[in-house]
């Protein structure tokens, strides 16, 4: 923690620094707790269908929750985007400088073509929604101290620490909620979960808190796919590596063994649950087997253990290279709602 706070800015906060809600700003009528803007879509002329993410679901799943939960557009919360201040309050002056070159950029979002890319469209049509998605990470932060849950619909970039990017992950903005909640809500928070459900190790925010006492880290991930991080593993505190294909009923065994194991062993002030949706069965990415019913079963499991304690989650979206991965993440928040555990 020492590492991080030490490149936190003394100046005062700016004008610009919007994306931090004031208190009495927080709980606006009529709105639910979840996040979304229209900036989130990746848009590069089609060079993003290149990658197997769904460079717009978000977009997917906010027109489905409309549909579903006969929503509006002025339902959801909408973040500014975070600028360059707020990104050195977590990561390097090196780090965000590399950004500037195509190449580095390429690597970070794993489609080589993007190294002969001018960067100022780079920065425009890639890094730019990238930013705007971490803003509404911290946006769904600070409102799930106010309702008890939050939701981005983007975001969870759990592959980028504070100096090194990778995975498509550019920013760190687990890692920058960490802090921020820290920084600005001293009395509220003081430990902090990250249950990071992610079919990939999330070695980004493993590297960030390592030996953080009041950071505790649950990953479940599948051990034989990318990272293979064994530098960043030493952080976790309930790991479990799960094999190719693993099924639902092993899963969800898991994973309630470890939810109650965690809070044995640590009592959060907040929960931070990077539910990605590439343990789907057939993500070329993930290589795990579990249904769509497994997956709104596990986020049933977490949002269900930690609000009936009276612990904050905020919901990340992380992984999910299945274009069926919109469908179920919508199904879920849907069911969430039904279940009576998004009051």
């Amino acid at each position: 923690m020492k590492r991080l706070t030490e490149r936190v800015h003394h100046e005062e906060q700016e004008s610009e620094e919007v994306v931090w809600v004031k208190r009495e700003d927080a709980r606006i009528a009529g709105k639910l707790p979840i996040v979304f803007s229209r900036n989130y879509a990746v848009r590069f002329g089609g060079l993003e269908r290149l990658h197997p993410f769904d460079a717009a679901k978000g977009k997917h799943i906010h027109k489905l929750l409309c549909a579903q939960l006969q929503l509006d557009e002025g339902s959801f919360y909408e973040p500014t985007e975070l600028t360059k201040n707020q990104l050195r309050r977590i990561h390097t002056r090196g780090y965000l400088k590399s950004l500037r070159w195509s190449m580095n950029v390429a690597c970070i979002a794993e489609v080589p073509v993007m190294a002969f890319v001018p960067n100022r469209y780079i920065q425009r049509s890639y890094l730019r929604p990238m930013r705007f998605q971490a803003a509404g990470s911290i946006l769904a932060g600070r409102l799930a101290l106010d309702y008890g849950w939050a939701i981005n619909l983007g975001g969870g970039f759990h592959h980028c620490c504070s100096y090194r990017g990778g995975g498509f992950c550019p920013y760190a903005d687990i890692s920058l909620l960490i802090v921020r909640l820290f920084e600005q809500e001293p009395y509220r928070v003081r430990r902090i979960m990250i249950v990071d459900l992610d079919a990939h190790q999330g070695n980004g925010h493993e590297r960030d808190f390592n030996n953080v006492a009041a950071v505790y880290i649950l990953d479940m991930y599948n051990a034989f796919v990318y990272p293979r991080d064994h530098v960043a593993k030493e952080s976790i505190r309930c790991a479990v590596e799960l094999r190719n294909h693993t099924e639902d009923a092993f899963y969800l065994r898991q994973l309630k063994r470890c939810l109650m194991q965690s809070l044995a062993e640590f009592r959060p002030d907040v929960v931070i649950y990077n539910a990605g949706t590439d343990v789907l069965e057939g993500d070329p990415l993930g290589n795990l087997a579990i249904s769509a019913e497994g997956v709104m079963e596990r986020d049933r499991l977490v949002f269900s253990t930690f609000r009936t304690l009276g612990i904050p989650v905020v919901m990340l979206l992380s992984g999910g290279y299945l274009k069926a991965s919109a469908g179920v993440i919508a199904a879920s928040i849907v069911n969430l709602r039904l279940q009576g555990l998004l009051n």
